[in-house]
This record gives C-alpha cells, sequence and structure tokens, in this order.
C-alpha cells in the first residue's frame, strides 16, 4: 500500500509533464508555421507578386495598427467591431433558441416532423446569403436587417442538431421515466434536453460564426457602419490590406467566442466522462 502511495504521484507528474511538453511542443510548431507563411508572402510580394491585389503582411500591419490608433474613415474601430457584434449577438441568441426550441419539439414528435419535413428542407435549400438583399428592403439599413441575416444563418445549423439529438434519445430511459410516472414535460427536461445537449453544443460552435458571417454580410448589402461595411468600403478602394485587416479583427472575434462557448460547455457539461484525446495516444 506503501508502495503505491508513494508511485502514484510520480505518475501524476509524469503523465502532467509529457502533456505540457506536448502542447509546447504543438503550440512551438503552430507559431513557426505562421511565421514562416508570413515571411513567405512577404517575400513573395516584394520579389513575385503584386502587393497592390495581394497586399503584404506588413502593409496589413500598418492598417490594423491605423485603425486601432486613428480610427477608421467611419469612425472609432470599437463602434464598428461592437456594432458588429451586437447583430451577431443578437441573431445568435434568437437562432440559437429557435433552433433548440424547434429541433427537439419536432424531434420528438414523429408526426409533426414528417408534416414539416419537406418546408424544412425547402427553406433549407433557399440560399440564405441572398436574403440579406431581402431583408434591407424589408427592414431597412439598420439594426433589423443584419440581426435577421444572422438568424437564419445560426437557426438551420442548431435546428438539424437539436432535432437529431432528441431523436438519440435512448428509449429504454424514455420508457422507464414513464413506467415511474413521469408526465410529457418531465422527460422533455429531465431526459430529452440532457441528453440532446452535446449534440446542441456541437453546433453552437459554429453557429457564432455563421452569427458573424451574417452580420458582415448584411452589413456589406447595405450598412452605416460595422466591420462589413468597412470591408466593402476596402473593396471599393482597392484596399486589399483592409479586407486582410478586416478578415484578421473578425476570425479573432470569432476564435473568442468559441474559447467562451467552450468553457460554457466544460462548465455545463462537467457530467461527461472525459475523451481521450488524440494527444493521449502520442504521448
Amino acid at each position: 500500500m506503501q508502495a503505491e502511495m508513494t508511485v502514484a504521484p510520480e505518475q501524476v507528474r509524469e503523465i502532467t509533464g509529457t502533456r505540457t511538453h506536448r502542447r509546447t511542443r504543438l503550440w512551438s510548431v503552430r507559431f513557426g508555421l505562421v511565421v514562416v507563411w508570413l515571411a513567405s508572402w512577404q517575400y513573395a510580394a516584394t520579389h513575385w507578386i503584386d502587393p497592390f491585389f495581394y497586399s503584404k503582411p506588413s502593409a496589413i500591419g500598418g492598417r490594423l495598427v491605423d485603425w486601432f490608433t486613428t480610427g477608421t474613415a467611419f469612425g472609432s474601430i470599437w463602434k464598428q467591431l461592437a456594432v458588429t457584434l451586437e447583430e451577431a449577438v443578437l441573431g445568435f441568441l434568437i437562432g440559437a433558441v429557435a433552433g433548440v426550441v424547434l429541433g427537439i419539439l419536432l424531434g420528438r414528435a414523429r408526426f409533426a416532423a414528417e408534416v414539416a419535413a419537406p418546408f424544412i428542407k425547402a427553406a433549407n435549400a433557399v440560399p440564405r446569403i441572398v436574403l440579406a438583399s431581402l431583408f434591407i428592403i424589408w427592414f431597412g439599413l439598420g439594426l433589423t436587417s443584419k440581426v435577421a441575416t444572422a438568424v437564419v444563418l445560426v437557426f438551420f445549423a442548431v435546428f438539424f442538431n437539436a432535432f437529431q439529438g432528441a431523436r438519440e434519445v435512448d428509449r429504454n430511459l424514455v420508457n422507464n421515466a414513464r413506467i415511474l410516472g413521469a408526465s410529457r414535460t418531465q422527460v422533455l427536461t429531465s431526459i430529452v434536453v440532457p441528453s440532446a445537449t452535446s449534440w446542441i453544443f456541437a453546433s453552437l460552435h459554429a453557429a457564432f460564426g455563421f452569427a458573424l458571417i451574417g452580420a458582415v454580410v448584411g452589413e456589406y448589402a447595405g450598412a452605416d457602419k460595422g466591420m462589413g461595411l468597412l470591408i466593402a468600403n476596402a473593396q471599393g478602394t482597392f484596399d486589399a490590406a483592409g479586407i486582410y485587416a478586416g478578415m484578421i479583427i473578425i476570425t479573432v472575434v470569432a476564435l473568442l467566442a468559441e474559447w467562451l462557448l467552450t468553457l460554457l460547455e466544460n462548465r455545463l457539461l462537467r457530467w461527461r466522462p472525459p475523451a481521450q484525446t488524440s494527444g493521449d495516444n502520442y504521448a
């Protein structure tokens, strides 16, 4: 017993050290690849390609510094980013809630799902990006049209996962709960929703990216402020560096949102057994 107590901490430290070493090596390789890519791009823009069309990292960095220090042609970069974030967050929340509710309800109501199936497929087949122009006609150039575009993009991404998650619930659990006297509402809230949570969170990671796309596309189609407006203005003035700068800002925001969603998912789904990662196989 004493031997086991002295060995276990050493094993834990060894495993922790191995994982830390691998994580450090992984991020070092990633950073190295980014440096090589940027250096190659900078060199190519100096010797082989026309930087007017393809820009170069130094010009993109200069545009980002200029935006965050002196502002943009339409005001503070923080104001443009705040507008886009507001549209994306509202569209994400509305689209996600609607997708989860309808997905779970239809997932548990087979007849209603069969009735609605062709209409849902038809709506999903509509090129939703094109709807941005229609929403501008309906709702104008303000916040509503951008939120509507984001909602449409988010809804279907979440709906199909919630629907499938509700369909995949273990029938034995549902039958046992009904035998014990659980009502439909109790089955839904205590069994179906928790079982579908993993499916729902899997879709939410991509859904916020869709919300950002919807907001930016809506602004690109017509707006008086926002990141999409900055990108559209950069295109109109043949400012390739400005387009790349706008893309980088939006990408960073999407990655931060992905990180926050991962933290939320880990907190809400603590009951799940820890999944073996690919890193454990190579440790």
